[in-house]
């Protein structure tokens, strides 16, 4: 036989007859096969003759008690059993589109995030696919990536950073975040449009809890001065942390579009002149799995937004 021809495989083989091959490889006998699909032996003789004949190849070693695939008929299953598995998500998605997209979407983010963008974006999403079921899971960061790649969550939306393994992930970029100073007006500081790290954390500073990915960037920030930042009070929310600015009480760091400027005139706001300050925020995905429609259609929405600007 020849070598194997992909034009004459695609041109002269349907796919029942392709199946009827991955059914002869898990019965073991072509006669076994025939009952299941439901046509003659001979006939399926006949097809798999033909299979081989198309293929260039011999796809079966023949023996007394029945057939084995050869090492070139072990590479046709594997990917004929890549192929149906494909053909029935598509199958399932189309159906999923005949009737509306419906479908169960597990998405997972950080609270900061579900603040900054997602909750309402979700909200929007709903409305226009009443038909999928959403579910929610809050988490840090790592948390958040971990869940998609274990499989109890489709989705992730997260802050990427250095301490985060996205080699599980398909990733999509979603948004630009950018982390910057609160100052109390009429502080030196105050004076100055943006501001180092390193002299911002010689002044009394207000963290958030120590899981956050805020706080984890910032102790590697002070940990890279030859520095340990160490918090004069920690609170569990950015807001608390601002009130405390607005009290004159220290300064803090949160992500700009967080920040009310209209409605804090007591506090000032400094761009931070660092490089990690500008944070990547993506969309994750399990790698390699075949994502429904109604997780199809989420991703589009949330990545079709346009970037807002925080107007600071």
């Amino acid at each position: 036989m020849s070598t194997l021809s992909v034009h004459s495989l695609t041109r002269r083989v349907d796919l029942f007859t392709l199946r009827l091959f991955l059914t002869v490889v898990e019965e073991g006998k072509i006669r076994r096969a025939a009952v299941r699909e439901n046509i003659a032996p001979s006939a399926a003789t006949k097809r798999i003759q033909d299979l081989e004949d198309a293929a260039g190849v011999q796809l079966f070693e023949r023996a007394p008690s029945g057939v084995v695939p050869s090492a070139a008929g072990e590479v046709l299953a594997r990917h004929l059993r890549l192929l149906f598995e494909n053909l029935e998500d598509m199958r399932r998605e189309l159906g999923q589109f005949s009737e509306g997209v419906r479908g169960y979407i597990g998405v997972a983010a950080t609270g900061a995030i579900l603040i900054q963008y997602l909750a309402r974006e979700l909200g929007e999403f709903s409305r226009s696919f009443p038909l999928v079921d959403l579910d929610l899971l809050q988490d840090v960061n790592a948390n958040v990536v971990r869940a998609v790649s274990s499989g109890s969550a489709d989705l992730a939306v997260y802050v990427a950073s250095a301490d985060i393994d996205e080699s599980a992930l398909d990733v999509i970029p979603y948004r630009t975040n950018r982390l910057v100073a609160l100052v109390p007006r009429g502080h030196p500081l105050a004076e100055f449009p943006d501001v180092a790290f390193a002299d911002l954390i010689r002044e009394p500073f207000i963290g958030i809890p120590p899981s956050t990915t805020i706080m984890a960037s910032l102790h590697q920030a002070a940990r890279d001065l030859g520095k340990e930042l160490q918090p004069r009070f920690t609170v569990d929310t950015v807001e608390a942390a601002r009130s405390l600015v607005e009290a004159g009480m220290g300064v803090t760091i949160q992500p700009d579009c967080m920040f009310p400027a209209e409605s804090c005139p007591q506090v000032a706001v400094l761009q931070l002149a660092e490089p990690w300050a500008v944070r990547p925020i993506h969309v994750g995905t399990r790698k390699g799995r075949t994502m429904t429609a109604a997780t199809r259609a989420l991703i589009r929405q949330l990545t079709e937004q346009p970037e807002e600007s925080s107007g600071n």
